[in-house]
């Protein structure tokens, strides 16, 4: 784990904390850069859509993967 120093405006963690039921800020801010880290990896997935080609089908996948035997 790393230290850091920030500086925060106190009214908007405590906002934090309250919104996302935290017992300490740093509890309140881990989860807060976790869910944008997860929030830009999801719009990543959806700007893909559509532009990935798939040779199999999820049928041929199930039943013809030896790892799956």
């Amino acid at each position: 784990m790393q230290r850091t120093t920030i500086t925060l405006p106190g009214d908007l963690v405590d906002e934090l904390m309250s919104e996302v039921n935290a017992k300490s800020k740093t509890e309140a801010v881990i989860r807060a850069v976790k869910d944008e880290i997860k929030a830009r990896k999801k719009e990543r997935i959806i700007k893909m859509a559509g532009n990935m080609e798939f040779t199999n089908t999820a049928t041929s996948l199930r039943h013809e993967d030896e790892r799956l035997g």
